[in-house]
């Protein structure tokens, strides 16, 4: 049985340290950009990130297994439950300086993510789920050393006939504007990084579709703050629950949405 008090208090603070290194990063003249062997972009400031993030998980809980986007060793591992790491989620956003990028950490147990804490830096937005499981965002100045004034966040109860719809700044395809478009949408948003989990969470959104490939550590901790707000994440192919752990730690297409949509095949 974790210590979820302490395991939220550990994660929220990790996010902050690391959030506060990669504004430091951010508000530099220039930094370095490398490609890693998928094509994707990484900078500086995501393996300061992660250092700060996995030294400090690794000592707080050694005995939990740990996954991280910026270690490809720990890729290697398996397990059902695991701690998932990724110190900057939308290093493109960060390197066009769009502001939506979040430190994303989360506690997954028997394939599901059950705790998370999914933080903006240059947003000043904080969401993580407290001990209890409770989605909340925390309002005010962030310190890591003290948690402070915390509103409890929840869906949306949707109206189908006006839907809220929020997809990816960098990834958005036809294919994912043809199945918005079974839809009847009020309006949509476009967000970076897991924040658009976040904004399902909080009823900014009641649906998030994405037809793309992502990993487990890009969506982890915003689907435990989905969760937390009484949401939920299923498969695209299926409608059956979107699971942690697989061997490659890649993820199918899914829906993210509040369970008041009426969801569409595709």
């Amino acid at each position: 049985m974790f210590n979820y008090k302490h395991l939220t208090a550990e994660m929220r603070k990790l996010s902050l340290q690391a959030g506060a290194k990669i504004m430091e990063i951010y508000a530099a003249d220039d930094f370095d950009v490398k490609v890693k062997s998928d094509d994707s972009p990484v900078t500086a400031a995501d393996e300061a990130a992660d250092a700060i993030i996995s030294a400090g998980l690794r000592a707080a809980f050694p005995d939990i297994m740990l996954v991280t986007e910026e270690q490809a060793a720990t890729h290697q591992t398996s397990g059902s439950t695991f701690l998932i790491v990724d110190p900057l989620d939308g290093t493109k956003e960060f390197i066009q300086r769009r502001g939506d990028f979040t430190v994303n950490i989360a506690l997954v147990e028997d394939g599901t993510p059950t705790r998370g804490v999914v933080y903006a830096p240059a947003r000043g937005r904080m969401f993580f789920t407290d001990e209890t499981g409770q989605s909340v965002e925390e309002t005010g100045a962030l310190s890591p050393d003290q948690i402070g004034p915390v509103t409890p966040i929840s869906v949306s109860n949707p109206d189908n006939s006006a839907l809220m719809v929020v997809a990816s700044k960098s990834h958005r395809d036809q294919a994912t504007d043809d199945y918005i478009n079974l839809y009847n949408v009020r309006d949509m948003k476009s967000a970076g990084s897991s924040l658009k989990f976040c904004l399902v969470a909080t009823g900014e959104a009641d649906l998030y579709p994405r037809l793309g490939r992502t990993m487990e550590w890009d969506t982890a901790a915003g689907h435990a703050v989905l969760k937390g707000a009484g949401g939920d994440v299923v498969r695209f192919d299926d409608l059956s629950p979107l699971t942690y752990g697989k061997a490659d730690y890649a993820n199918p297409f899914f829906i993210a949405y509040a369970p008041g949509v009426y969801l569409q095949e595709s």
